[in-house]
């Protein structure tokens, strides 16, 4: 059987990137970023936003940590993960979360960007998707 596991998200970070180490030294990056969806029910156009945690190592953890922040957009490659784990009262809890293999930054908003949406890509007005 084939499997195949690869996501691609743009959004906005929900908070700066935390920073850890391993025992062997690699950097660890961890943060959030909100995808907004936006659909037209009737006439009125609604908006879903979706809250994903995002995990990085190496390199890219470093310079996550020293180039972003909350509010800033990033373009976000990787694969779907979940962890699994125990509290220590014996609940079993699970998480799904992206390790991202390659994070692109966006530029920052300069004031005023009209037609562009929150994360600073271009988009049509009234079009429902992202044209790609």
């Amino acid at each position: 059987m084939v499997s195949f596991n690869k996501v691609i998200l743009i959004g906005n970070l929900t908070k700066d990137p935390e920073i850890r180490y391993t025992p062997g030294g690699t950097a660890v990056a961890t943060f959030g970023i909100a995808v907004n969806h936006r659909y037209k029910q009737g006439d009125e156009i609604k908006e879903e936003v979706c809250f994903i945690d995002i995990v990085v190592f190496g390199k890219q953890a470093e310079n996550s940590g020293q180039y972003l922040s909350k509010g800033q957009g990033v373009i976000v490659d990787g694969r779907l993960q979940q962890r699994r784990w125990e509290t220590d009262d014996g609940q079993k809890r699970n998480k799904h979360e992206i390790v991202a293999q390659s994070i692109r930054f966006l530029p920052k908003r300069q004031g005023g960007g009209e037609g562009l949406d929150k994360g600073g890509l271009a988009v049509e007005e009234g079009g429902d998707e992202v044209p790609f």
